[in-house]
């Protein structure tokens, strides 16, 4: 076992794959009036612990879920198996062109860059569509090195809320709401996580350990710099 598929092996059995829940999706959604039948991409989808929210707020709508990781997408759509408002789909979010109402991107959208996620997202949003995410950011303008030292050596491209909401305007939307993704959210991920790492740890084999060691240095990493730095949930409009 390789060190990435002890990671895959362990983040398949939880929840979600990263920080969120079912309150902070609809504080990001409330700003929106969004139509019954909302087609909607919850790109990055992981094991679609968002879908159901999704459909929540578009009854008759539609979820096109996708990830890169096609374990993550069987588990989202054997979950939502026999309902056709949903498509699970093993393909990276830049191979879907929409148009789309809504786009949401829980954690996912820096892998492409700001700026780059961000001009994707205009071109496979329908007119006046939105885009709803959550960002790694620094709440100071002088972070500690505990914060710093939390994103493992991708601090140079965290911004702060300001600078990420300038980005958002720059690439033609505008700012309807920005908040840090609450602790609550942040738990929802890592409880779960480090009931998973203590199930796994008996006879763990060494990349195994590995990978448990680092999920619970990452969630004691985030606890003690969390006033510092985090997710900001953004919800923007095509303009």
């Amino acid at each position: 076992m390789t060190e990435m598929e002890a990671f895959f092996a362990l983040q398949e059995g939880l929840p979600r794959q990263g920080p969120g829940d079912r309150a902070s999706l609809d504080a990001a959604l409330a700003p929106l009036d969004l139509p019954r039948n909302a087609q909607i991409l919850d790109a990055g989808c992981g094991v679609g612990a968002d879908i159901a929210g999704l459909l929540a707020h578009a009854p008759e709508g539609h979820v096109t879920a996708v990830d890169t990781h096609a374990p993550f997408v069987d588990l989202a759509g054997n979950a939502h198996a026999g309902d056709g408002r949903v498509t699970a789909a093993a393909r990276s979010m830049l191979d879907c062109a929409g148009p789309y109402d809504l786009i949401w991107c829980s954690g996912a959208l820096y892998f492409l860059g700001l700026e780059a996620g961000l001009a994707w997202a205009a071109r496979a949003l329908a007119p006046g569509g939105a885009i709803a995410f959550s960002e790694p950011a620094f709440f100071t303008e002088a972070p500690s090195p505990e914060a710093r030292e939390f994103w493992e050596g991708e601090e140079a491209a965290i911004r702060t809320a300001p600078a990420i909401r300038t980005a958002c305007e720059a690439a033609g939307f505008a700012v309807l709401s920005a908040f840090p993704l609450p602790d609550a959210a942040w738990e929802a991920y890592y409880a779960p996580m480090e009931a998973r790492v203590a199930a796994l740890r008996p006879g763990a084999a060494p990349a195994m350990e590995a990978a448990l060691d680092a999920a619970l240095r990452e969630a004691a990493g985030w606890r003690a710099a969390k006033a510092e730095t985090g997710y900001l949930m953004v919800t923007a409009r095509k303009v």
